[in-house]
């Protein structure tokens, strides 16, 4: 199954375009989005590009800064300026900042926004702790996912505003990590303090890595314990992992678990007359 973007892509996609961008003067500027159409960022230099979260934010001189987020499968490739885009069919660019010497190319970008970087609270500042950024606070965390005690675990961890950085796989993979059910409350967590310290070191362990690996081993069939197994044996009991939607209507994601390993409550029974 792809590698979806989460925190750990993320904060990679950054370091790739700060080393590639930063402290350079664009000499391209092309952002394919209609209400961007007209915007012109070239001979400005871009100070830095830095994550927050899964949101990418290049800060340009003048006080601007361009920001954009991966979404399911969006991406930034960076090539020598000159050579031809490599990261997809050219409709599905949305955004291109090239320099002398290099440029970057964003495919499929949900979100692409131009603000004034005084004012990138507007796009981020609803985020909680940043898994991998400094402002990281362990109990402010644990704080806002006790907030909803009624929610589910596997919900509670894809609310950005609780910690930011969690996507589907290691929301799958964390519970899973920790034995619990992804239905399970929060307030029934064993040990909150837990979560949160894992996936933290989960992201710190896989951010620089080029592929996402949760079991310790890095064979390409072994890097996952239950994202995208459904029907296969659980690689701890042997037990058929299942998946099933999780979220709010129209914003489900498919989570990955083991009914065996995993204890609390199970997936709840979906009505087919709904």
């Amino acid at each position: 199954m792809t590698q979806m973007p989460e925190g750990d892509t993320v904060w990679r996609t950054a370091r790739t375009l700060h080393e590639a961008l930063a402290g350079a003067v664009l000499t391209r500027s092309d952002l394919r989005v209609p209400r961007l159409a007209t915007t012109d960022l070239t001979g400005r230099t871009v100070t830095e590009v830095v994550p927050r979260g899964k949101h990418l934010l290049t800060r340009v001189e003048g006080g601007l800064t361009l920001h954009s987020h991966l979404g399911m499968d969006g991406s930034w490739r960076v090539g020598r300026t000159g050579e031809p885009p490599r990261g997809g069919p050219h409709h599905q660019i949305r955004a291109v900042l090239g320099t002398a010497e290099r440029t970057a190319v964003g495919y499929r970008l949900p979100a692409l926004d131009l603000l004034r970087t005084a004012d990138e609270s507007e796009v981020v500042g609803h985020l909680g702790p940043d898994l991998l950024g400094a402002d990281w606070d362990a109990e402010e965390a644990v704080r806002r996912l006790l907030s909803d005690p009624g929610r589910t675990v596997g919900e509670a961890l894809l609310d950005q505003r609780n910690l930011a950085g969690i996507g589907n796989v290691y929301k799958s993979e964390l519970c899973f990590l920790l034995r619990v059910s992804p239905w399970l409350p929060v307030a029934s967590l064993p040990d909150p303090g837990r979560l949160v310290g894992l996936a933290k070191k989960l992201l710190e362990a896989n951010k620089a890595r080029p592929a996402r690996i949760t079991t310790a081993d890095a064979r390409p069939d072994r890097r996952l314990w239950v994202y995208g197994r459904a029907e296969r044996p659980c690689r701890r009991c042997g037990s058929p992992v299942l998946a099933a939607a999780q979220g709010t209507a129209g914003r489900e994601r498919t989570t990955f678990w083991c009914p065996h390993c995993q204890a609390g409550p199970p997936a709840p029974a979906v009505d087919p007359n709904e």
